[in-house]
């Protein structure tokens, strides 16, 4: 019997990674448990990760799930890159988000991070005419109908791939501006939300690939009076998510106040284009927090006012974050506070 495994990392391309991917044929029955794949190599020099001198590169399997384009049993594998002497490669943003996790695990953080994402076809975002702009955003969120809605047969493929590969996809909608989407991953722990957004991005941009079609994360894809594209965060402690949890709410969101200027350099390039205070954002350069408040650094759910407890959400992460560098900020810097 033999298999396929997609093994997938992150790169070293600044100043946004890129995923990289590729197969592996195993002569073996297919595996129980990412326990049971190999390591890999891979040339570190084609990846900006290492000179050509000294280009080997390792790949240390952490998660794996069916892959839903070739079936069978074959699977996507997703890898953290380590150096030839065993230890984490600069680029593996992984491993210290391994270390904060183990850290608070007791504090039980839980995530749902809201993936924005563009489509474009033909040099433009897909929707937009040849020449000029299409009507004013507004109409094109959550809407219907072929003169406002631009790839939903890849987005329907998308989301179908999702659920075959057993992520945990909670949801997907057309935002604010022509061509953009947005899926949701969550809830889940910092490792699993973060393994998974990575894999649905890998399989966001193969699927595209089938209708021609190019995806970005650009923070800001269209300058102007057009929304960017963001990664909002969803964040809660056991004890947010428990009666009286509302003062923990309160402090998370102090916390994250204390630390802003940190979260912004680490949350994706470009951000100080989309953090305008127009768009439902707050500036990059401030911070705040409200109840039901999409103008916020934070928003506070106004159910979860009503409730006395829940979660809050971070509205600062771009679309092209590092999602184990925001999670492991959030867990470090919330959790940090809360002990």
């Amino acid at each position: 019997m033999a298999y396929q495994a997609e093994y997938i990392w992150i790169d070293g391309t600044e100043p946004t990674a890129k995923i990289r991917s590729k197969t592996k044929i195993i002569h073996k029955d297919a595996p129980a448990t990412v326990a049971d794949l190999p390591i890999w190599g891979f040339d570190g020099s084609s990846t900006n990760q290492a000179t050509g001198d000294k280009s080997d590169c390792v790949l240390k399997p952490v998660f794996m799930c069916p892959d839903p384009i070739r079936g069978g049993d074959n699977v996507l594998v997703m890898c953290e890159v380590f150096l030839v002497n065993d230890t984490p490669h600069p680029t593996n943003t992984r491993a210290a988000l391994r270390e904060v996790a183990d850290k608070y695990a007791a504090q039980e953080p839980m995530f749902g991070i809201e993936q924005e994402y563009t489509f474009f076809k033909g040099g433009r975002p897909y929707g937009f005419p040849e020449t000029g702009f299409p009507a004013p955003q507004g109409g094109y969120y959550c809407g219907v109908g072929a003169d406002e809605i631009f790839g939903r047969d890849v987005v329907e493929a998308h989301t179908e791939a999702c659920l075959e590969a057993g992520l945990e996809i909670s949801g997907i909608n057309a935002e604010v501006m022509v061509g953009q989407w947005e899926y949701q991953i969550g809830p889940l722990g910092p490792l699993d939300a973060s393994d998974q957004i990575w894999v649905s991005r890998w399989l966001l941009y193969r699927i595209a690939e089938e209708f021609d079609v190019m995806v970005t994360l650009d923070a800001k894809p269209v300058k102007g009076d057009w929304n960017g594209a963001g990664a909002h965060t969803n964040f809660s402690t056991k004890a947010m998510r428990e009666d009286g949890g509302w003062d923990k709410i309160i402090a998370g969101c102090e916390a994250l106040g204390k630390k802003a200027d940190l979260h912004i350099a680490n949350y994706g390039h470009d951000i100080e284009s989309r953090l305008t205070g127009a768009h439902e954002t707050q500036r990059y350069d401030q911070f705040s927090y409200g109840v039901s408040d999409r103008g916020a650094s934070i928003r506070i759910p106004w159910q979860c006012e009503i409730d006395r407890k829940g979660y809050l959400e971070d509205r600062r992460p771009n679309a092209n974050c590092d999602p184990y560098v925001v999670t492991r900020l959030m867990v470090d810097t919330i959790c940090g506070e809360l002990a």
